[in-house]
């Protein structure tokens, strides 16, 4: 895809600038670190993260190292299985966060609209930038040539109306790969993508669109709405239609962070039933901790949100003693300030469960990388419900407390 400047029929002059937003992602971050710091390693097969006879994940792997199928995530016995004669690395995390800020440093001075979105992708507001570096495939050109002579790495641009767009436009030909979409080209662009690639895709929605025949993009656009919201229900339904049309935010925040997780269940009818009550909060908390796990975010406050009829709205908060990613712990400490405070006793219309306050980036990057470890049988434990909801969908394993209440 090209950058092209087109004007309107009888406009006689330029059309009104559009949004362009970029999305850099850096390619195999840590391998590529690791490579470039010891000429041994280049070419051959790096994966970095658990030592072989472990029992730990892969934390990245080289290109060389995907030719055998090895990907984050995977365990490394698996990756030994496939490519024993690759180099097999711990994570040097302080090398990793220092280049981290020394490409952050650099996309900073292209734009201040830089929105990190974890230590090796962000995304960036170019917009307005054409009379500075030339159209954005000179912009994206600009970044990627900037970063190669900052720390000799190599990333991947991607660069279009939207925050999607961008994204998916720096997946588009890794590694050290450039795409640049007009606004216009968007849905062309799109309708031969392969459905998997939009956001959020996991196993069992994609079960539902094979089940339906939607293999790609284009297919999705000609489903009749109500099929697709009797198959992935309303919210779903909306936000991957909307993304096959390529409508998504071109909002960049600086320093943008999220403050808090939270779930809640609104009920059909008022609920006064306690087990009731505590089964839907356990299922609650399970969600908001996969996702804190998902975002290697802990957190040390918990708060319960608890709606009677007429909209009364009651929140209660406790802090921790640690922070913690753990459903248990969440749901132990809700149930505690539902069952023991001073609420009213009377039918729930509504409950929901958050994790906020979350630890300081040092803590949050030492329990990314604590995976790579062998873990504490609760955490392996944790993990495993994870993939089981990942592959089954959720309410097929979870954890909770029991309350004398309960029975």
């Amino acid at each position: 895809m090209h950058a092209r400047t087109r004007h309107p029929a009888g406009s006689g002059g330029p059309k009104k600038p559009h949004r362009w937003i970029a999305h850099v992602d850096l390619d195999a971050f840590y391998a590529s670190c690791e490579q470039r710091d010891e000429p041994d390693y280049r070419g051959r097969p790096v994966v970095v993260g658990a030592l072989p006879g472990g029992r730990g994940v892969v934390a990245a792997a080289s290109y060389e190292a995907r030719e055998f199928g090895i990907h984050s995530a995977m365990p490394t016995s698996e990756a030994c299985r496939r490519c024993p004669d690759a180099v097999y690395l711990r994570p040097d995390m302080e090398k990793y966060r220092q280049v981290s800020r020394e490409v952050f440093a650099v996309l900073a001075q292209i734009t201040p609209l830089v929105e990190k979105a974890s230590i090796d992708e962000a995304y960036l507001d170019v917009s307005g930038l054409e009379k500075l570096f030339g159209p954005p495939a000179a912009i994206g050109r600009e970044i990627k040539n900037r970063i190669r002579a900052a720390t000799a790495l190599t990333a991947s641009v991607g660069i279009g109306p939207n925050r999607l767009i961008a994204k998916l436009g720096s997946e588009h030909r890794k590694p050290d790969g450039l795409t640049v979409v007009e606004p216009d080209e968007v849905l062309q662009w799109l309708a031969p993508m392969p459905v998997t690639n939009l956001r959020g895709v996991g196993k069992q929605t994609r079960k539902r669109f094979d089940r339906l025949g939607i293999s790609t993009v284009e297919e999705l656009r000609d489903v009749a709405p109500t099929t697709l919201q009797k198959a992935l229900g309303p919210k779903a339904a909306h936000s991957f239609s909307r993304q096959a049309r390529g409508l998504a935010s071109a909002e960049i925040v600086p320093d943008r962070a999220r403050k808090s997780i939270s779930k809640e269940r609104t009920f059909d009818t008022d609920i006064d039933a306690d087990r009731v009550l505590l089964d839907q909060l356990r299922e609650l908390a399970a969600g908001v901790a996969r996702v804190a796990r998902r975002e290697k975010l802990t957190g040390q406050v918990v708060t319960l949100k608890i709606r009677y009829a007429g909209f009364e709205t009651h929140t209660r908060q406790q802090k921790l003693a640690m922070p913690t990613h753990d459903e248990r712990v969440m749901l132990q400490t809700a149930w505690s300030l539902y069952a023991n405070g001073d609420l009213p006793r009377k039918p729930v219309r509504l409950i929901g469960i958050g994790l906020s306050d979350w630890a300081d980036d040092d803590t949050v990057q030492g329990d990314l990388f604590d995976e790579v470890e062998e873990q504490p049988a609760d955490e392996n434990l944790l993990r495993t419900i994870d993939r089981v909801t990942e592959r089954f969908g959720t309410g097929k394993l979870q954890l909770g407390i029991r309350s004398k209440r309960d029975d």
